[in-house]
């Protein structure tokens, strides 16, 4: 009997471990089905492991029964804004265009094993193959293509199938049964397809390695993933292959035009990268699709409306608004009409934001503007007061004068329109007393001013021969000398008769006097010209004059394509000195100093033989460095040559024993006047051409260089010296 009961529990532990045994296998079987990484478990596809046929079809079919219903969802359509979103968000809710598309669902997407297969599709490791034959044989076969390419087929034995595409797997099995069986037809399908694992990069919403079916393509892998995140790009995805770009894909080409012909069939071990989100730009109001979109290769305002779906029906077309990204700060740049701004040269940049309005409704509006937020045009509301207003434009920015601000109000009477100006005390209509906080009325204009004086900071440049060249914040009052002593003073190669003082402020009004000089020219040009051809007495000389016109016509528009260098004339000294002399100017925003190392060069040019550049040398005069630019020439202004010193001024040379100092207006003595050298390391001799004698020249058919020569002398010294 204890035999009997030993043998019982003996044949039980057998059955057990031979259960656990089972388990174990199919546990392990799972585990090795399960994805290696991804969110979506239920629609990534399982990977398929090399095991003997039956046991394997049980398992799939296992597996297939165990896929949950109802996949988890994607990524959130709350996913969390990105910068620019958040940027613009005071301005308008608008959002980056496209990435919605992956928030669904990810089961609401047909599993993609359920694609039928093409005549193209590569067969692999992994498929299986179902064999349908009738005829002189019937029988039914599902075979899974082996780690070595292989399948085995009863009575016929292993046939090699890897790399076939299904066309050719097809009549490779038709031929390989024909050598064993005659009179007979044949059906070939596909069964559970094998899955391959690929790799989603860079700026994805989930990055990982994902294994997918070997029908999947570059969107069903940004499905798997959750598509780009909001700082990648849509524009520009590629698909890397054995260290090569095989893909880019666009998938603005698929949501704005419907066109996936660039989509992919992907291969094992492939890398989906997506790199950073490109330029955006945002465009809000009437467009069929208002949004944030990337830029590729749109530039002009018309390509972004059109991207934008076009205008809604009801986009009024004379008015467009654009907010850009000027000096650090956003700003309201252009407000003018659609139609115009459309068919201009305006490029569009990353950062900016239009503003389509809608159209000719009649309501009523106030204006702000000044310190504060959101400065613009605002809908009128019943009740309206001044705190409400502002509160709608964001509030004020911390630089606002809060002691009074002004209100400029129309009022229509029967003489014609009144126009009034109201002070407030805005510190108290913020503060909601009644006096100050007054309702406000249509067309008011309500600005709001910035504290006196106010300027964020004033910046000065010094370069060259200073300890400590750079850009230095000034305050009101400050002086050249300070800013010199601040860079750390002069160094001992400064040349201190070298120093170019450029101001802005100087540079406007120098080419405002050429601008008025050219227009001026231009005048006369024309008065003079009809005057002269009408009393020409010959064809000839008619001819003489209107190439004579042409020349000039030629030298004005030179002139006008002149820029001013906006350069000051100052005369350094030690600092000791500097200080309190005239040449101690108050400095001023965008002011710039350069002190040079001191040149050996003296310039010559003009109406000389050769135009060229001499060694200073101190016992030279200007009529020697003349002479060795080969002397005058046959039509030289001996009597005006001037010498354009190193600091800027300029010099009468050809003086004679008596001459008159015009600022001073007195005459001198030759040798008792300023004590500054007549020619100095850096200066240019100019010798001028004889202007009077070109009215009569008839043989010379150019004389747009001799005429340029004068007046653009200048700006050609300058730029010699600087490169000295």
């Amino acid at each position: 009997m204890l035999r009997k009961n030993m043998i019982w529990w003996g044949f039980v532990l057998i059955m057990m471990s031979i259960q656990i045994g089972v388990s174990y296998n199919l546990y392990a079987q799972q585990i090795q089905l399960t994805p290696i990484y991804g969110s979506s478990p239920a629609v990534v596809m399982p990977a398929l492991t090399q095991q003997p046929q039956v046991l394997q079809q049980s398992v799939l079919q296992e597996k297939k029964s165990e896929q949950p219903t109802v996949a988890p969802t994607g990524p959130s359509s709350s996913e969390k804004a990105s910068e620019f979103e958040r940027f613009i968000r005071e301005s308008t809710d608008i959002k980056q265009f496209g990435y919605d598309l992956f928030s669904a669902p990810l089961s609401s997407f047909a599993p993609v094993e359920e694609v039928p297969v093409g005549p193209d599709y590569v067969i692999g490791p992994g498929d299986e193959l179902r064999i349908t034959i009738w005829g002189s044989i019937e029988g039914q076969w599902a075979s899974v293509v082996d780690r070595n390419g292989m399948i085995n087929l009863p009575r016929i034995g292993t046939i090699g199938v890897t790399g076939l595409t299904f066309e050719q797997l097809k009549q490779t099995l038709h031929k390989e049964v024909s050598k064993y069986y005659t009179g007979f037809e044949m059906n070939v399908s596909m069964g559970t397809l094998r899955t391959m694992r690929i790799y989603v990069v860079g700026n994805a919403h989930k990055p990982g390695a994902y294994t997918l079916s070997s029908l999947s393509t570059l969107i069903s892998s940004l499905f798997a993933s959750g598509g780009p995140a909001k700082t990648g790009t849509m524009r520009s995805i590629r698909v890397e292959r054995g260290g090569k770009t095989v893909a880019r894909f666009d998938l603005y080409e698929l949501l704005l035009k419907g066109n996936k012909t660039s989509d992919i069939r992907l291969m094992p071990e492939d890398v989906v990268f997506i790199p950073p989100v490109g330029p955006l730009v945002g465009i809000s109001g009437s467009v069929n699709v208002p949004a944030i979109y990337e830029i590729k290769d749109e530039k002009s305002l018309s390509e972004l409306i059109a991207m934008a779906g076009g205008l809604s029906a009801v986009a009024f077309k004379g008015r467009v608004q654009m907010e850009r990204i000027v000096d650090g700060r956003s700003q309201v740049i252009l407000d003018a009409d659609l139609g115009s701004i459309v068919n201009s040269a305006l490029t569009i940049q990353s950062g900016d934001l239009f503003k389509i309005f809608q159209v000719v409704q009649d309501r009523k509006v106030v204006r702000l503007t000044g310190a504060v937020n959101r400065p613009g045009e605002y809908g009128l509301n019943s009740g309206m007061s001044i705190k409400d207003l502002i509160d709608m434009a964001g509030g004020l920015r911390y630089y606002a004068y809060q002691r009074e601000a002004e209100i400029t109000r129309v009022t229509v009477t029967p003489a014609g329109p009144k126009t009034e100006k109201i002070l407030i005390d805005l510190e108290k209509a913020l503060a909601g007393q009644d006096d100050q906080n007054i309702p406000l009325r249509e067309n008011d204009y309500l600005f709001i001013r910035a504290v006196p004086e106010w300027d964020l900071y004033q910046t000065a440049q010094i370069t060259g021969q200073v300890r400590f060249p750079g850009t230095f914040t000034i305050v009101k009052g400050e002086r050249l000398s300070s800013l010199i002593e601040r860079a750390g003073g002069y160094t001992d190669k400064a040349y201190l008769r070298g120093a170019v003082f450029v101001r802005e402020q100087v540079r406007q009004l120098q080419q405002k006097g050429i601008e008025e000089m050219a227009s001026r020219m231009q005048r006369e040009l024309l008065a003079e010209s009809s005057v002269q051809l009408s009393t020409a007495l010959s064809s000839e000389e008619v001819q003489a004059r209107k190439i004579e016109v042409e020349s000039k016509k030629m030298f004005i528009q030179t002139l006008r394509e002149l820029k001013a260098t906006g350069r000051m004339t100052v005369r350094l000294a030690h600092l000791r000195l500097l200080k309190g002399s005239d040449y101690d100017i108050e400095l001023q925003e965008g002011d710039s100093l350069v002190i040079p190392t001191k040149s050996s060069v003296v310039n010559v040019m003009g109406s000389v033989m050769s135009l060229s550049s001499h060694v200073y040398r101190e016992k030279c005069s200007y009529k020697d460095y003349i002479v060795l630019s080969g002397g005058y020439t046959r039509y030289a202004d001996k009597g005006s040559v001037y010498v354009l010193k190193v600091d800027g001024s300029a010099r009468k040379l050809s003086r004679g024993l008596l001459n008159w100092n015009d600022p001073k207006s007195k005459w001198e003595i030759a040798g008792f006047g300023e004590a500054i050298p007549e020619i100095e390391p850096g200066d240019t001799i100019i010798v001028p051409e004889k202007l009077d004698r070109i009215a009569w020249m008839r043989e010379i058919k150019d004389i747009t260089q001799i005429l340029m020569q004068t007046a653009v002398t200048a700006g050609v010294v300058i730029e010699l010296l600087d490169n000295d």
